[in-house]
């Protein structure tokens, strides 16, 4: 049997991972929440571009683990395989796609293009990461994209 306060802060962690999961509800926009997700994060990332490369890995990496938590759990709480409303992956995952990138504007803008391109399309591995169970097929499959997109703008503008 579960205490009223162990209750409660279940539901305080749902309404937490939920919180984060829809990107602090911006993933409940009807239109096409996963590209404001993603501009959202191109928007979170430019006053921070400039920072060392060893600070967005770590940043990345604990978003990551914190978006598989959140998203596992969201998933669960919405009782539906990846819902549209959870895009913490798409944050998390432009996120990545734009560490390492020149900081200039035309990279950065192409980074984040090539990022929903993947990410729509799911070319393999990103296609079958998307099946994983739970938050890890959720976030696995944008890292993916965020991977082909980073390595694709940083061919062209080495």
């Amino acid at each position: 049997m579960v205490s009223r306060e162990g209750s409660r802060a279940q539901t305080v962690l749902a309404r937490a991972c939920l919180l984060i999961a829809t990107g602090f509800h911006l993933g409940r926009i009807p239109r096409a929440p996963g590209t404001l997700g993603s501009l959202a994060a191109l928007l979170m990332f430019l006053p921070f571009r400039s920072l060392p490369l060893t600070v967005h890995l770590v940043v990345v990496t604990l978003l990551v683990a914190l978006g598989v938590f959140a998203a596992g759990r969201a998933e669960a709480a919405l009782g539906a395989k990846d819902p549209p409303v959870v895009i913490i992956d798409e944050i998390v995952g432009c996120w990545a796609a734009l560490v390492a990138i020149p900081p200039s504007f035309p990279p950065l803008l192409a980074a984040f293009a090539l990022f929903r391109l993947f990410d729509i399309s799911k070319p393999f591995p990103a296609d079958r990461a998307e099946r994983l169970p739970g938050g890890w097929g959720i976030m696995l499959d944008d890292l993916v994209a965020a991977m082909y997109a980073n390595l694709s703008v940083r061919l062209f503008w080495g």
